[in-house]
């Protein structure tokens, strides 16, 4: 049996290309295992507060003092719990402004903490997420997967960094983009899109 942990992080509503992909991947893992448990966090509908000066102590060391930042500790030891938890980590990421949606950012700032998700050691960082696997499941407008336009990619490339920062290093990327070419294209990028989720999700 596996465990999915699924962060949404689209602001779109009943629009959102990224929630729609994630759902068709849900529903054909489920049909293919019905024993599959999923941890589901969308961040539009229950956002993770921005790190501010008065919680930024909350996911530092050594542990929170303050009353303010003992909250953002909590906070982020049950998002980090989560992870742990998990065998796949879904991530819904669309493209705002070139980034991801700093929603999904907040969800960053709480879960990449020292001494719990990396440590600093002799030789460097050492992530310590391992034997994890994760999936990106990206929407955009635009297309940015190649030529001059690949260098505003500070989605995709972005993620795949952080991740890794973490000892995340088995990475998946699905990618509907070039949404906004018209109805045809949009149309030919979800669907193929959706084919490759409901393929990588028979093979959990």
């Amino acid at each position: 049996m596996s465990h999915l942990l699924v962060v949404r992080s689209s602001a779109n509503g009943a629009n959102s290309v990224s929630n729609r992909l994630i759902d068709a991947f849900l529903g054909a893992a489920k049909a293919a295992d019905p024993s599959i448990e999923v941890t589901d966090r969308d961040l539009d509908a229950d956002p993770v507060p921005h790190v501010r000066s008065a919680t930024l102590a909350g996911i530092g060391r050594p542990a929170p003092e303050t009353d303010e930042a003992k909250p953002t500790r909590e906070l982020s030891d049950r998002l980090i719990g989560e992870m742990q938890a998990a065998d796949l980590i879904v991530i819904g990421a669309p493209m705002y402004n070139f980034s991801i949606p700093s929603t999904l950012k907040s969800w960053l700032d709480h879960v990449l903490r020292a001494g719990a998700t990396f440590q600093y050691t002799a030789n460097g960082p050492e992530g310590l997420l391992k034997g994890k696997r994760a999936l990106i499941v990206a929407s955009r407008a635009g297309a940015y997967s190649e030529g001059a336009a690949a260098a505003m990619d500070h989605q995709i490339a972005y993620l795949r960094l952080v991740l890794g920062f973490i000892g995340l290093t088995d990475i998946a990327v699905v990618l509907a983009e070039g949404l906004a070419f018209g109805e045809d294209a949009a149309t030919a990028a979800i669907g193929a899109a959706t084919a490759e989720l409901e393929r990588r999700a028979g093979a959990l």
